[in-house]
Protein backbone atom coordinates (compact mmCIF):
# COMPACT_ATOMS: atom_id res chain seq x y z
CA UNK A 1 0.00 0.00 0.00
CA UNK A 2 3.08 2.80 1.23
CA UNK A 3 4.88 1.15 -2.15
CA UNK A 4 1.89 2.39 -4.37
CA UNK A 5 1.37 5.67 -2.68
CA UNK A 6 4.86 6.53 -3.26
CA UNK A 7 4.90 5.35 -6.72
CA UNK A 8 1.83 7.56 -7.39
CA UNK A 9 3.54 10.37 -6.25
CA UNK A 10 6.69 9.90 -7.86
CA UNK A 11 4.88 9.18 -11.33
CA UNK A 12 2.89 12.48 -10.58
CA UNK A 13 6.18 14.47 -9.82
CA UNK A 14 7.32 13.04 -13.11
CA UNK A 15 4.71 14.47 -14.76
CA UNK A 16 4.68 17.75 -13.59
CA UNK A 17 8.68 18.00 -13.88
CA UNK A 18 8.33 16.64 -18.05
CA UNK A 19 5.36 19.11 -18.75
CA UNK A 20 7.38 21.75 -16.71
CA UNK A 21 10.17 21.18 -19.27
CA UNK A 22 8.37 20.39 -22.34
CA UNK A 23 6.45 24.22 -22.02
CA UNK A 24 10.26 26.03 -21.20
CA UNK A 25 11.68 23.86 -24.17
CA UNK A 26 9.15 25.27 -26.82
CA UNK A 27 8.51 28.45 -24.74
CA UNK A 28 12.06 29.56 -25.00
CA UNK A 29 11.97 28.43 -28.92
CA UNK A 30 8.91 30.99 -29.30
CA UNK A 31 10.53 33.63 -27.87
CA UNK A 32 13.87 33.23 -29.54
CA UNK A 33 11.44 33.30 -32.62
CA UNK A 34 9.79 36.09 -31.27
CA UNK A 35 12.07 38.31 -30.13
CA UNK A 36 13.82 38.83 -33.99
CA UNK A 37 11.10 39.25 -35.66
CA UNK A 38 9.61 41.31 -32.94
CA UNK A 39 12.96 43.47 -32.98
CA UNK A 40 12.61 43.46 -37.01
CA UNK A 41 9.05 44.45 -36.62
CA UNK A 42 9.82 47.45 -34.40
CA UNK A 43 13.14 48.92 -36.06
CA UNK A 44 10.70 48.51 -39.62
CA UNK A 45 8.22 50.49 -37.62
CA UNK A 46 10.37 53.06 -36.31
CA UNK A 47 12.03 54.09 -39.89
CA UNK A 48 8.87 53.63 -41.53
CA UNK A 49 7.70 56.86 -38.84
CA UNK A 50 10.60 58.62 -39.66
CA UNK A 51 10.69 58.52 -43.44
CA UNK A 52 7.00 59.66 -42.92
CA UNK A 53 7.70 62.57 -41.15
CA UNK A 54 10.56 63.36 -43.10
CA UNK A 55 9.32 62.91 -46.68
CA UNK A 56 6.13 65.34 -47.20
CA UNK A 57 4.81 63.73 -49.97
CA UNK A 58 5.13 59.86 -48.83
CA UNK A 59 1.68 60.49 -47.50
CA UNK A 60 -0.10 61.00 -51.11
CA UNK A 61 0.68 57.68 -51.25
CA UNK A 62 -1.58 56.70 -48.82
CA UNK A 63 -4.64 55.81 -51.22
CA UNK A 64 -1.96 53.36 -53.39
CA UNK A 65 -0.95 51.68 -50.23
CA UNK A 66 -4.04 50.70 -48.83
CA UNK A 67 -5.15 49.62 -52.35
CA UNK A 68 -2.10 47.61 -52.75
CA UNK A 69 -3.06 46.18 -48.82
CA UNK A 70 -6.47 45.27 -50.20
CA UNK A 71 -4.83 43.38 -53.00
CA UNK A 72 -2.56 41.13 -50.73
CA UNK A 73 -5.27 40.20 -48.39
CA UNK A 74 -7.61 39.54 -51.27
CA UNK A 75 -5.16 37.63 -52.86
CA UNK A 76 -4.59 35.41 -50.09
CA UNK A 77 -8.62 34.38 -49.91
CA UNK A 78 -8.78 36.77 -46.67
CA UNK A 79 -10.92 39.66 -47.86
CA UNK A 80 -13.14 39.64 -44.03
CA UNK A 81 -9.74 39.91 -42.48
CA UNK A 82 -10.18 38.15 -39.34
CA UNK A 83 -7.00 39.78 -37.28
CA UNK A 84 -6.70 39.96 -34.07
CA UNK A 85 -10.46 38.24 -33.79
CA UNK A 86 -9.10 34.92 -35.03
CA UNK A 87 -6.28 34.89 -33.33
CA UNK A 88 -8.57 35.03 -30.01
CA UNK A 89 -11.36 32.36 -31.53
CA UNK A 90 -8.70 30.18 -32.00
CA UNK A 91 -7.84 29.61 -28.10
CA UNK A 92 -11.83 28.87 -27.36
CA UNK A 93 -12.11 26.14 -30.27
CA UNK A 94 -10.95 24.33 -33.05
CA UNK A 95 -10.43 27.20 -35.48
CA UNK A 96 -6.87 27.69 -37.02
CA UNK A 97 -4.98 30.54 -37.17
CA UNK A 98 -3.55 31.21 -40.67
CA UNK A 99 -0.01 31.42 -41.41
CA UNK A 100 -0.11 33.59 -44.26
CA UNK A 101 -1.91 36.01 -41.75
CA UNK A 102 1.18 36.98 -40.62
CA UNK A 103 3.23 37.84 -43.34
CA UNK A 104 0.15 39.72 -44.50
CA UNK A 105 -0.21 41.90 -41.38
CA UNK A 106 3.50 42.28 -41.07
CA UNK A 107 3.64 44.37 -44.43
CA UNK A 108 0.57 46.02 -44.39
CA UNK A 109 1.50 47.40 -40.70
CA UNK A 110 5.00 48.68 -42.24
CA UNK A 111 2.49 50.21 -45.17
CA UNK A 112 0.47 51.86 -43.21
CA UNK A 113 2.89 53.36 -40.93
CA UNK A 114 5.02 54.34 -43.63
CA UNK A 115 2.56 55.83 -45.69
CA UNK A 116 0.98 58.01 -43.07
CA UNK A 117 -1.85 56.07 -41.08
CA UNK A 118 -2.48 56.23 -37.59
CA UNK A 119 -2.31 53.15 -36.31
CA UNK A 120 -0.44 50.96 -33.41
CA UNK A 121 1.81 47.82 -33.96
CA UNK A 122 0.05 45.36 -31.23
CA UNK A 123 -2.54 44.13 -33.40
CA UNK A 124 0.56 43.13 -35.62
CA UNK A 125 1.93 41.59 -32.48
CA UNK A 126 -0.94 39.90 -31.59
CA UNK A 127 -1.80 38.38 -34.88
CA UNK A 128 2.20 37.75 -35.46
CA UNK A 129 2.43 36.12 -32.65
CA UNK A 130 -0.40 33.74 -32.84
CA UNK A 131 0.75 32.93 -36.17
CA UNK A 132 3.93 32.16 -34.68
CA UNK A 133 2.62 29.96 -32.13
CA UNK A 134 0.43 28.15 -34.32
CA UNK A 135 2.89 27.34 -36.91
CA UNK A 136 4.91 25.73 -33.77
CA UNK A 137 2.47 23.90 -32.54
CA UNK A 138 1.19 22.19 -35.87
CA UNK A 139 5.17 21.43 -36.26
CA UNK A 140 5.38 19.65 -32.85
CA UNK A 141 1.60 18.08 -33.84
CA UNK A 142 0.51 19.75 -30.62
CA UNK A 143 -3.18 18.74 -29.24
CA UNK A 144 -5.36 21.15 -29.44
CA UNK A 145 -5.53 21.95 -26.18
CA UNK A 146 -1.78 22.33 -26.12
CA UNK A 147 -2.02 24.20 -29.35
CA UNK A 148 -3.90 27.47 -27.42
CA UNK A 149 -0.82 27.37 -25.03
CA UNK A 150 1.45 27.63 -27.99
CA UNK A 151 -0.81 30.74 -29.84
CA UNK A 152 -0.88 32.42 -26.18
CA UNK A 153 2.72 31.86 -25.80
CA UNK A 154 3.69 33.23 -29.08
CA UNK A 155 1.40 36.07 -28.23
CA UNK A 156 3.19 36.84 -25.27
CA UNK A 157 6.23 36.97 -26.97
CA UNK A 158 5.40 39.27 -30.00
CA UNK A 159 3.58 41.76 -27.55
CA UNK A 160 6.80 41.83 -25.23
CA UNK A 161 9.60 42.22 -27.95
CA UNK A 162 7.77 45.39 -29.67
CA UNK A 163 6.82 46.94 -26.03
CA UNK A 164 9.36 45.54 -24.03
CA UNK A 165 7.26 45.05 -21.41
CA UNK A 166 7.62 41.18 -20.11
CA UNK A 167 5.38 40.91 -17.08
CA UNK A 168 2.90 43.15 -18.79
CA UNK A 169 3.09 41.11 -22.18
CA UNK A 170 2.51 36.95 -20.14
CA UNK A 171 -0.70 38.81 -18.33
CA UNK A 172 -1.96 40.45 -21.41
CA UNK A 173 -2.38 37.35 -23.34
CA UNK A 174 -3.96 35.46 -20.19
CA UNK A 175 -6.14 37.57 -19.30
CA UNK A 176 -7.77 39.52 -22.97
CA UNK A 177 -9.20 36.10 -24.49
CA UNK A 178 -11.87 35.75 -21.64
CA UNK A 179 -12.87 38.71 -19.27
CA UNK A 180 -12.88 37.16 -15.70
CA UNK A 181 -11.26 34.01 -16.90
CA UNK A 182 -7.16 33.80 -16.34
CA UNK A 183 -5.89 30.76 -18.09
CA UNK A 184 -3.25 30.53 -15.53
CA UNK A 185 -2.33 26.78 -17.05
CA UNK A 186 -0.26 28.71 -19.97
CA UNK A 187 1.69 31.18 -17.14
CA UNK A 188 5.08 29.31 -17.02
CA UNK A 189 5.15 29.41 -21.53
CA UNK A 190 4.02 32.87 -21.15
CA UNK A 191 6.08 34.29 -18.82
CA UNK A 192 9.36 32.27 -20.17
CA UNK A 193 8.23 33.21 -24.28
CA UNK A 194 8.02 37.28 -22.98
CA UNK A 195 11.01 37.50 -20.93
CA UNK A 196 13.00 35.62 -23.59
CA UNK A 197 11.65 37.53 -25.90
CA UNK A 198 12.38 41.04 -24.42
CA UNK A 199 15.68 40.05 -23.69
CA UNK A 200 16.42 39.56 -27.42
CA UNK A 201 14.74 42.71 -28.30
CA UNK A 202 17.03 44.61 -25.81
CA UNK A 203 20.10 43.56 -26.99
CA UNK A 204 19.58 44.15 -30.17
CA UNK A 205 18.60 47.61 -29.22
CA UNK A 206 15.11 47.81 -28.62
CA UNK A 207 13.97 50.92 -26.35
CA UNK A 208 12.04 49.89 -23.26
CA UNK A 209 9.05 52.18 -22.78
CA UNK A 210 9.33 54.11 -19.41
CA UNK A 211 9.13 57.41 -18.13
CA UNK A 212 10.25 58.55 -14.90
CA UNK A 213 6.82 60.34 -12.58
CA UNK A 214 8.35 59.91 -9.44
CA UNK A 215 8.38 63.18 -8.81
CA UNK A 216 4.96 64.08 -9.57
CA UNK A 217 3.14 61.24 -7.58
CA UNK A 218 0.79 62.77 -5.58
CA UNK A 219 0.71 62.46 -1.61
CA UNK A 220 -1.51 59.76 -0.58
CA UNK A 221 -4.85 61.32 1.01
CA UNK A 222 -8.59 62.03 0.43
CA UNK A 223 -8.39 64.23 -1.91
CA UNK A 224 -5.67 62.37 -4.54
CA UNK A 225 -7.87 59.39 -4.33
CA UNK A 226 -11.04 61.27 -4.90
CA UNK A 227 -9.26 63.20 -8.15
CA UNK A 228 -8.08 59.61 -9.11
CA UNK A 229 -11.36 58.25 -9.03
CA UNK A 230 -12.84 60.94 -11.31
CA UNK A 231 -9.84 60.76 -14.03
CA UNK A 232 -10.20 57.11 -13.90
CA UNK A 233 -14.37 57.78 -14.13
CA UNK A 234 -13.87 59.97 -17.24
CA UNK A 235 -11.14 58.06 -18.99
CA UNK A 236 -13.69 55.15 -18.56
CA UNK A 237 -16.21 56.51 -20.53
CA UNK A 238 -14.09 57.85 -23.37
CA UNK A 239 -13.14 54.30 -23.77
CA UNK A 240 -16.35 53.48 -24.15
CA UNK A 241 -16.70 56.20 -27.01
CA UNK A 242 -13.43 55.09 -28.64
CA UNK A 243 -14.63 51.03 -28.43
CA UNK A 244 -18.01 52.50 -30.03
CA UNK A 245 -16.13 54.72 -32.92
CA UNK A 246 -13.62 51.94 -34.06
CA UNK A 247 -16.29 49.00 -34.08
CA UNK A 248 -18.64 51.14 -35.74
CA UNK A 249 -16.51 53.11 -38.07
CA UNK A 250 -15.91 49.91 -39.69
CA UNK A 251 -19.29 48.75 -40.01
CA UNK A 252 -20.55 52.16 -41.92
CA UNK A 253 -17.79 51.91 -44.28
CA UNK A 254 -19.01 48.18 -45.36
CA UNK A 255 -21.98 48.99 -45.30
CA UNK A 256 -22.11 52.45 -47.14
CA UNK A 257 -18.62 51.74 -49.70
CA UNK A 258 -19.47 48.45 -51.09
CA UNK A 259 -16.69 48.42 -53.46
CA UNK A 260 -13.25 47.41 -51.77
CA UNK A 261 -10.95 48.98 -53.47
CA UNK A 262 -13.23 52.26 -53.08
CA UNK A 263 -12.55 52.16 -49.56
CA UNK A 264 -8.78 52.49 -48.76
CA UNK A 265 -8.77 55.45 -51.40
CA UNK A 266 -12.15 56.93 -50.32
CA UNK A 267 -10.06 56.35 -46.57
CA UNK A 268 -6.42 57.57 -48.09
CA UNK A 269 -7.80 60.61 -49.41
CA UNK A 270 -9.86 61.82 -46.05
CA UNK A 271 -6.84 61.00 -43.98
CA UNK A 272 -4.73 63.29 -46.54
CA UNK A 273 -7.13 66.12 -46.23
CA UNK A 274 -8.04 66.14 -42.69
CA UNK A 275 -3.79 66.22 -41.92
CA UNK A 276 -3.69 69.31 -43.90
CA UNK A 277 -6.68 70.59 -41.91
CA UNK A 278 -5.18 70.27 -38.72
CA UNK A 279 -1.85 71.34 -40.21
CA UNK A 280 0.97 68.88 -38.53
CA UNK A 281 1.54 65.44 -38.67
CA UNK A 282 1.34 64.35 -34.82
CA UNK A 283 -1.45 62.50 -36.29
CA UNK A 284 -0.18 60.21 -38.41
CA UNK A 285 1.58 57.44 -37.38
CA UNK A 286 2.39 55.87 -34.41
CA UNK A 287 2.72 59.28 -32.44
CA UNK A 288 4.86 58.06 -29.80
CA UNK A 289 6.75 61.75 -29.93
CA UNK A 290 3.44 63.25 -28.80
CA UNK A 291 2.71 60.64 -25.73
CA UNK A 292 6.78 61.47 -24.92
CA UNK A 293 5.93 65.37 -24.81
CA UNK A 294 2.86 64.54 -22.23
CA UNK A 295 5.34 63.85 -19.67
CA UNK A 296 6.80 66.98 -20.25
CA UNK A 297 3.24 68.34 -19.20
CA UNK A 298 2.47 69.12 -23.12
CA UNK A 299 -0.77 68.20 -24.78
CA UNK A 300 -2.92 70.68 -26.90
CA UNK A 301 -6.68 70.33 -25.64
CA UNK A 302 -7.93 68.31 -29.18
CA UNK A 303 -5.46 66.10 -29.73
CA UNK A 304 -7.18 63.29 -27.99
CA UNK A 305 -10.33 63.90 -30.10
CA UNK A 306 -8.22 64.12 -33.31
CA UNK A 307 -6.54 60.55 -32.69
CA UNK A 308 -9.55 59.06 -32.25
CA UNK A 309 -10.57 60.54 -35.51
CA UNK A 310 -8.02 59.53 -37.39
CA UNK A 311 -7.07 56.13 -36.07
CA UNK A 312 -11.01 55.08 -36.50
CA UNK A 313 -10.63 56.33 -40.55
CA UNK A 314 -7.25 54.55 -40.73
CA UNK A 315 -8.69 51.19 -38.88
CA UNK A 316 -11.97 51.82 -40.40
CA UNK A 317 -10.97 52.38 -44.53
CA UNK A 318 -9.32 49.52 -44.37
CA UNK A 319 -5.74 49.97 -43.50
CA UNK A 320 -3.79 47.32 -40.86
CA UNK A 321 -2.26 48.30 -37.11
CA UNK A 322 -3.84 48.35 -34.04
CA UNK A 323 -5.54 50.61 -31.43
CA UNK A 324 -3.23 50.15 -28.17
CA UNK A 325 -0.71 52.90 -28.91
CA UNK A 326 -3.37 54.98 -29.87
CA UNK A 327 -4.97 54.14 -26.70
CA UNK A 328 -2.02 55.09 -25.08
CA UNK A 329 -1.36 58.65 -27.10
CA UNK A 330 -5.21 59.05 -26.31
CA UNK A 331 -4.83 58.44 -22.71
CA UNK A 332 -1.87 60.20 -21.84
CA UNK A 333 -3.14 63.32 -24.15
CA UNK A 334 -6.36 63.06 -22.60
CA UNK A 335 -4.94 63.24 -18.72
CA UNK A 336 -2.92 65.72 -19.18
CA UNK A 337 -5.24 68.32 -19.81
CA UNK A 338 -8.09 66.69 -18.11
CA UNK A 339 -5.67 66.20 -15.02
CA UNK A 340 -5.25 70.16 -13.81
CA UNK A 341 -8.96 70.97 -14.27
CA UNK A 342 -9.05 68.45 -11.48
CA UNK A 343 -6.54 69.95 -9.50
CA UNK A 344 -3.78 67.32 -10.46
CA UNK A 345 -0.28 67.23 -11.88
CA UNK A 346 0.06 67.11 -15.60
CA UNK A 347 2.51 64.87 -16.08
CA UNK A 348 0.81 62.48 -13.56
CA UNK A 349 -2.79 63.41 -15.06
CA UNK A 350 -0.96 61.32 -18.35
CA UNK A 351 0.55 58.67 -16.96
CA UNK A 352 -2.90 57.90 -14.83
CA UNK A 353 -4.92 58.45 -18.51
CA UNK A 354 -2.70 56.29 -20.38
CA UNK A 355 -3.40 53.53 -17.71
CA UNK A 356 -7.01 53.76 -17.18
CA UNK A 357 -7.70 53.96 -21.02
CA UNK A 358 -5.27 51.24 -21.74
CA UNK A 359 -7.48 49.21 -18.88
CA UNK A 360 -10.86 50.58 -20.34
CA UNK A 361 -10.67 49.36 -23.83
CA UNK A 362 -8.84 45.64 -23.46
CA UNK A 363 -10.61 44.75 -20.01
CA UNK A 364 -7.18 43.59 -18.69
CA UNK A 365 -6.93 44.91 -14.89
CA UNK A 366 -3.79 43.33 -14.01
CA UNK A 367 -2.06 43.55 -16.82
CA UNK A 368 -2.92 47.60 -16.69
CA UNK A 369 -1.34 47.64 -13.14
CA UNK A 370 1.60 45.33 -14.32
CA UNK A 371 1.85 47.94 -17.31
CA UNK A 372 2.09 51.07 -14.81
CA UNK A 373 4.97 49.35 -12.59
CA UNK A 374 7.12 48.26 -15.69
CA UNK A 375 6.78 51.92 -17.60
CA UNK A 376 6.28 54.33 -14.39
CA UNK A 377 7.40 52.44 -11.51
CA UNK A 378 5.78 50.53 -8.42
CA UNK A 379 5.75 54.34 -6.40
CA UNK A 380 2.26 55.01 -7.53
CA UNK A 381 1.18 51.24 -7.35
CA UNK A 382 -1.96 52.43 -5.21
CA UNK A 383 -3.41 54.94 -7.62
CA UNK A 384 -2.78 53.00 -10.65
CA UNK A 385 -4.50 50.30 -9.30
CA UNK A 386 -7.29 52.24 -7.98
CA UNK A 387 -7.71 54.10 -11.04
CA UNK A 388 -7.55 50.36 -13.27
CA UNK A 389 -10.32 48.89 -10.70
CA UNK A 390 -12.68 52.20 -11.26
CA UNK A 391 -12.07 52.21 -15.63
CA UNK A 392 -12.35 48.35 -15.31
CA UNK A 393 -15.48 48.62 -13.44
CA UNK A 394 -17.21 51.82 -15.02
CA UNK A 395 -16.29 51.01 -19.00
CA UNK A 396 -19.17 48.20 -18.88
CA UNK A 397 -19.10 45.70 -22.17
CA UNK A 398 -17.14 47.76 -24.35
CA UNK A 399 -13.95 46.54 -25.67
CA UNK A 400 -11.60 46.75 -28.56
CA UNK A 401 -12.00 42.84 -29.47
CA UNK A 402 -15.03 41.83 -30.84
CA UNK A 403 -14.23 38.25 -29.93
CA UNK A 404 -13.53 38.79 -26.47
CA UNK A 405 -15.87 37.22 -24.14
CA UNK A 406 -16.77 38.72 -20.76
CA UNK A 407 -17.12 35.69 -18.95
CA UNK A 408 -17.92 37.07 -15.60
CA UNK A 409 -19.98 40.25 -14.54
CA UNK A 410 -18.66 43.21 -13.57
CA UNK A 411 -21.19 44.31 -11.26
CA UNK A 412 -22.11 40.72 -9.66
CA UNK A 413 -20.55 37.57 -8.95
CA UNK A 414 -21.64 35.75 -11.54
CA UNK A 415 -21.28 34.84 -15.03
CA UNK A 416 -22.53 36.14 -17.97
CA UNK A 417 -20.60 35.25 -20.76
CA UNK A 418 -21.13 37.85 -23.89
CA UNK A 419 -19.03 39.24 -26.04
CA UNK A 420 -17.54 42.84 -26.19
CA UNK A 421 -19.68 45.36 -27.98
Amino acid sequence: MVKDIIEHKVKSAFNYIKTFVKWVTIASFTGVLGGLIGSLFSTLIQYANQANNSIFWLIFLLPVGGVIITAMYKLCRLENDPGTNCVIESIRNKQDVPWVLSPLIFVSTIITHFLGGSAGREGAALQLGGSLGSIIGRLLHLDEKDMHISILSGMSALFSALFCTPVTAAFFALEVISVGITYYSALVPCFVSAIVAYSISVSLGISPLYFNISKHIPTMSFISLAQTVGLAAVAALISIIFCMIMQQSHKLVKKYIKNEVFRPIIGGLAIIALTFIVGCRDYNGAGTAIIADTFSGKARPEAFVLKIIFTALTIGFGFKGGEIVPTLFIGSTFGCVFAPLLGMDPIFGAAMGMICLFCGVVNCPIASILLSIEIFGSQGIIFFTFGCAVSYMLSGYYGLYSSQKIVYSKLKAEFININAK
